[in-house]
């Protein structure tokens, strides 16, 4: 099913062969909460710009329009018209998100209050499970907890303690759901996760608790939540090592092109992130050299495209100006062609770091990349 291709250093080069086609790793979701990329970007434009795998949640799709008409209607890749590989969040951080709508977390579950018409959701591990199995993505999310970084050991520790357990009943319940008769996707995949906010001791015994269940995958959340990038990077040293290397490794939630890049040399090969959608819709475009901010007055007149080396439909036809006006203009154009480029960049950035990794150099690779970026910044 998942298998390494090859290796330099920590960073793997992987294959992970699933019911809806194979993905090659290291790769980038590209994240559509509610079934399409904020940005009016179709599935598409998706494989138009290199998208493996889409991401979509669970708890947005449960509240609007409901899985049981998504199962009805044949599931969620029929639904939205994509033929390769999702992966579904699991409604595990509109725990941490949505604290205004939820209710006390308990061992059942979370009651939320829908943030669409206030109506109560229930949603525990069995809930989660059911209603990513009645979507039929390819690879379904454990519930869990994603407890602040900040909150305090006793908090953090009981969290894990009930994330572990959790994900007990998540496996039990997939492996049940995986056998009716009616299920859109009889095959699905179960990835687990790792929490324990900033505190070394709590993610490692967590991350040694949560492979003896031989999942399919394995996951690192509760990062990217508020700590330092060094933290991060810190809590990665010593949680990935002890998650089997022989299964895919996802850093959930992460980032920017310089936090993936960092993740790679660590050994993780799954990434998604709301980032480059969100920075093209405010204009914010990444390249090479860094990211440009396309509302600067400096490309006004700036008839280049965003960058001319890049393959995208945007850089393939419009210039750097012609965006600009288009997103002073609020021309939804504008901010349609700003996400394509960075998802695209994203998407591609993934594909060299696969070649890099292949021909044993990707310590040079990511040299390079980290003083590029210096440049402009990030």
């Amino acid at each position: 099913m998942y298998q390494i291709l090859t290796q330099d250093g920590n960073a793997k080069r992987g294959r992970l062969m699933t019911v809806h086609g194979v993905i090659e790793t290291p790769v980038f979701m590209n994240v559509g909460t509610a079934g399409a990329i904020k940005g009016a970007v179709s599935s598409m434009d998706l494989k138009e710009i290199g998208c493996q795998v889409e991401l979509s949640n669970t708890y947005h799709l449960h509240v609007r329009p409901g899985d049981q008409l998504i199962h009805e209607l044949g599931g969620l890749r029929r639904f939205m018209n994509w033929d390769r590989p999702i992966l579904t969040d699991s409604g595990g951080f509109q725990v941490f998100s949505l604290t205004a709508l939820r209710g006390k977390i308990r061992e059942e579950g979370v009651t939320f209050s829908s943030h669409v018409d206030g109506r109560k959701i229930f949603m525990g591990p069995e809930e989660s499970m059911k209603i990513q199995s009645n979507l039929g993505s390819t690879i379904a999310m454990a519930f869990d907890e994603c407890a602040p970084s900040r909150a305090d050991r006793t908090y953090i520790e009981n969290s894990v303690a009930r994330t572990t357990r959790w994900l007990e009943r998540c496996k039990k319940e997939m492996q049940r759901l995986n056998q009716l008769e009616d299920r859109v996707n009889p095959n699905q995949l179960l990835f687990g996760i790792n929490q324990g906010g900033v505190l070394e001791d709590v993610r490692l015994e967590h991350a040694r608790a949560i492979r003896e269940l031989d999942l399919d995958g394995y996951a690192v959340g509760g990062l990217a939540v508020g700590e330092s990038h060094e933290e991060m990077y810190r809590i990665l040293d010593i949680v990935v090592p002890e998650l089997p290397r022989e299964k895919p490794t996802y850093l959930m939630g992460v980032g920017t092109p310089v936090n993936i890049l960092e993740a790679v040399h660590r050994g993780v090969d799954f990434f998604d992130c709301v980032l480059p959608a969100r920075n093209g819709r405010h204009g914010h475009v990444y390249t090479d050299r860094g990211k440009l901010n396309l509302w600067n007055a400096k490309y006004e007149r700036d008839m280049e495209p965003i960058d001319a080396e890049c393959g995208c439909p945007a850089c393939k036809h419009y210039s750097r100006a012609y965006i600009r006006h288009l997103l002073k203009a609020k021309e939804m154009l504008g901010m349609r062609l700003c996400v394509l480029h960075n998802l695209y960049y994203y998407n591609h950035l993934m594909e060299r770091i696969r070649m890099a990794i292949e021909e044993q150099r990707y310590n040079s690779f990511l040299r390079e990349r980290l003083e590029g970026y210096q440049e402009l910044g990030l």
